[in-house]
């Protein structure tokens, strides 16, 4: 074929792609080329079957970004200075990419004048606040790691993330609703109401130095006023200095697990991680053009988007946990708001029901609800749905292989790829892998190895499209008489009994027979039920040994402060409540 027919040939796989520098190119997509053997391209929907064993890398004619967190802001503010950025509609804020980015500059700069250099570490204990998502871009232009708290923390919780790694500053709200971040900080840090501000020194946590309170003064504590006043001429060169210094590769952000087994781990990730993983879930999801309702992160500075976070504000796509949709769907008066403006979601970070997801797409107008998949440890994101997907595939996978991302399902055993469709443990590998856990190279060294292979911890399975079903956790599975059972699966078929609202499955000891299923329940609002109701329900619907065994009804669940369910602990309350 002459090369001018080649390149004919090729024009009909080719579109126009508008990158985060400004610049708009011609990329080639040849999906119709590349999905053989083991490589899958993933810059639109797969249209065929492909993979041949259960081994996947999802190719991208879109490469991956070389840039700080600093940079994607810069150039999102040359590309669309007069663009909204955030809006905080309670507290009268919008701002502007350009004037977003002076205001990041500002404090960048105050920073550096406080005492704080590259490398030294920042916390960030609260509820959404344009302060956290200011000191969270700041804080990456001055080359500190930002140290994310979770705001329902409380002081063991706090005291040991701060001490774990060494925080030289702190910001936080005094208060927000029922939680009383400077009291708990005080009982602390005593020695904060007497330290002139900037200046601590607490015998409990020996490197905080700087403890900033957001929403009003406090005895020993500086304002963000005082941040953005703090930089002189010298601070602001140091700035612009830094930003020639600073690598992509360089630490930026230390996120802690959720801790249901044990203490958190700090997950150590670097520009790199964040900003690509950032900037692809958004080209997946089309944050390019969607109005979003989502934590702070990077997908705006490199997509545009605008951030809400305002009741009354219209927006078109929100995410969160199954447990957050679930609540969402309970509440009494959902049919007093406008959900007119709704047109997707992201769904992820725990196991998400068939029926929940029916329910999110039918009851919240989230038609394009997007099933998701990955851990802190990855960035977070590794499999994601397209908005358009079947309800095969919205239904019963967490989503197709991400950009750059490369996935394998092993024998948890031999560790060897096992054949397509089969279950093991699924590994990762990519840009997305963190660095490892702060200051724990022997638990690093447990779940990445010197092949950078990063062990999930998750039973799953890869389908001919790159999809991937969750089974479960192996830590979770519970082994009756021999039978290997995964609670994802009795949980999945229990939703979809009408009178329950949610539903965790763990192994009780049993003397016989090693372990027991025991289903906890939360009933919807109104509705009764007895445990020879639910076994009913499912005879000759699933094995008989996965029956569970015993049907405990209750009102909630143990959690972390992430909204996770510690399973570690209802599994231990329900041996108790049962007398095992």
């Amino acid at each position: 074929m002459s090369s001018l027919l080649a390149l004919r040939s090729l024009s009909q796989y080719t579109t126009s792609v508008k990158f985060v520098d400004g610049l708009e190119r011609r990329v080639v997509w040849m999906s119709s080329w590349l999905q053989w053997g083991r490589r899958l391209h993933v810059d639109r929907p797969p249209s065929r079957p492909s993979l041949s064993s259960s081994y996947v890398h999802g190719t991208s004619a879109v490469s991956l970004l070389s840039l700080t967190m600093g940079q994607c802001l810069e150039a999102a503010a040359r590309r669309w200075p007069q663009r909204e950025a955030v809006v905080f509609l309670q507290d009268g804020i919008r701002k502007t990419f350009e004037r977003f980015q002076q205001d990041v500059d500002q404090v960048a700069a105050g920073l550096l004048a406080l005492g704080l250099q590259p490398g030294d570490r920042l916390g960030l204990w609260g509820p959404n606040t344009y302060e956290w998502i200011l000191f969270q871009y700041a804080s990456a232009k001055a080359g500190i790691i930002q140290v994310s708290l979770n705001p329902a923390y409380q002081l063991k919780e706090v005291e040991f993330t701060l001490r774990k790694v060494q925080c030289k500053a702190l910001v936080c709200p005094s208060s927000f609703k029922m939680q009383k971040f400077c009291d708990v900080l005080r009982q602390i840090c005593p020695e904060l109401s007497t330290s002139p501000p900037g200046a601590m020194r607490s015998a409990r946590l020996p490197d905080l130095r700087v403890v900033i309170v957001t929403d009003r003064r406090e005895a020993g504590a500086l304002h963000p006023d005082d941040v953005f006043q703090a930089a002189e001429s010298c601070h602001r060169r140091r700035l612009s200095e830094l930003h020639g210094k600073l690598s992509c590769d360089d630490a930026i952000s230390i996120q802690f697990t959720s801790g249901t087994t044990g203490d958190p781990k700090g997950v150590t990730l670097s520009h790199h991680n964040v900003v690509n993983n950032g900037y692809f879930v958004g080209l997946r999801a089309g944050y390019d053009w969607r109005v979003s309702a989502t934590p702070p992160n990077i997908r705006r500075a490199t997509t545009g988007s605008r951030w809400t976070v305002a009741p009354t504000d219209p927006c078109n796509f929100v995410y969160g946990t199954p447990t957050m949709f679930t609540d969402l769907l309970g509440q009494p008066d959902l049919e007093k708001y406008d959900l007119s403006s709704m047109e997707g979601g992201i769904m992820a970070a725990s196991p998400c029901a068939p029926e929940l997801v029916a329910n999110v797409r039918a009851k919240l107008n989230m038609k394009e609800i997007m099933i998701g998949y990955g851990t802190t440890e990855n960035s977070p994101v590794t499999f994601l749905g397209f908005p358009f997907d079947d309800d095969r595939l919205k239904l019963h996978t967490v989503g197709c292989v991400m950009h750059h991302v490369e996935a394998k399902v092993v024998d948890v055993e031999t560790g060897e790829t096992v054949p397509l469709g089969a279950t093991g443990e699924l590994l990762i590998r990519g840009s997305c892998v963190m660095h490892g856990y702060w200051d724990e190279s022997d638990a690093t060294r447990r779940v990445l190895g010197p092949d950078r292979w990063y062990r999930t911890g998750d039973v799953a399975s890869l389908n001919a499209l790159g999809y991937c079903s969750i089974e479960g956790r192996i830590k979770d599975l519970i082994i009756r008489g021999g039978e290997n059972i995964y609670p994802a699966e009795i949980e999945k078929f229990l939703y979809t009994n009408g009178k329950v609202h949610e539903v965790q499955v763990v192994g009780v000891k049993d003397e016989r027979l090693g372990e027991q299923v025991c289903a906890c329940i939360r009933l919807k609002e109104g509705q009764t039920c007895s445990a020879d109701e639910i076994q009913i329900f499912c005879k000759g619907q699933i094995a008989h040994f996965k029956i569970p065994r015993y049907v405990v009804f209750v009102d909630s669940y143990p959690m972390t402060a992430s909204r996770k369910i510690k399973k570690n602990i209802l599994k231990a309350d329900m041996e108790k409540h049962l007398g095992l």
